[in-house]
């Protein structure tokens, strides 16, 4: 038999933030083909379903780009983008819950019961997993009159977020790329997404 490699404390790994999802990608969903890829748009999609179903959402655009990007959204409330007490403590910066959302997994409004009686998704890891799972991210929320947009890459920000305008209407805007060096398949199908999109809109 050749020597193993001992096995000790040293062996054992922790993935910070992320990094879990973007190693073993197929945990989270299924896989890195097909399915998977259009599975990034589904958890965006019941993000926006939650919002409609608790009574704040009307609308929902998916729309496939030729550059291959997708962007999913909605008017409704728009994630919120004040400071995030706890989070801004552990980290010893200002973070605000916009980046909580997009960065950490298990963290979301569906905990909150009094923020959604019903949800669909990932619960929590949704919005995350695909951040992590892109080559670029930029969402974009209207709030409270203002438009901000945060711009991230493979799951980390690579600008603050910033105000970039104002606006009477409210929402959340998702465009992304899917990571190439990830998935197999990059191009979306829309006769897969129109049949699904389909049966949730029933």
């Amino acid at each position: 038999m050749t020597e193993n490699k001992e096995y000790n404390a040293s062996s054992i790994t922790v993935l910070e933030g992320l990094q879990a999802v973007r190693e073993r990608p197929g945990m989270y969903i299924g896989d890195t083909a097909s399915n998977g890829l259009h599975q990034l748009v589904y958890e965006l999609v019941d993000n926006s379903i939650d919002e409609a179903m608790a009574g704040y959402c009307t609308l929902i655009t998916v729309t496939l780009h030729v550059d291959g990007s997708a962007t999913i959204e909605d008017d409704g409330r728009g994630i919120p983008v004040e400071k995030h007490e706890k989070e801004s403590v552990k980290q010893g910066r200002e973070v605000t819950a916009l980046e909580v959302v997009m960065t950490i997994l298990h963290a979301g409004g569906k905990f909150d019961k009094s923020s959604y009686k019903v949800s669909g998704g990932l619960h929590g890891v949704g919005l995350s997993c695909v951040n992590a799972l892109a080559k670029k991210f930029i969402l974009t929320v209207s709030r409270g009159g203002i438009v901000y947009e945060m711009i991230f890459e493979k799951g980390k920000p690579v600008t603050p977020l910033k105000q970039v305008g104002k606006t009477a209407l409210r929402g959340t805007k998702n465009t992304f790329w899917p990571d190439d060096t990830i998935f197999t398949v990059t191009k979306f199908d829309y006769d897969i997404l129109l049949k699904r999109l389909r049966e949730l809109a029933f």
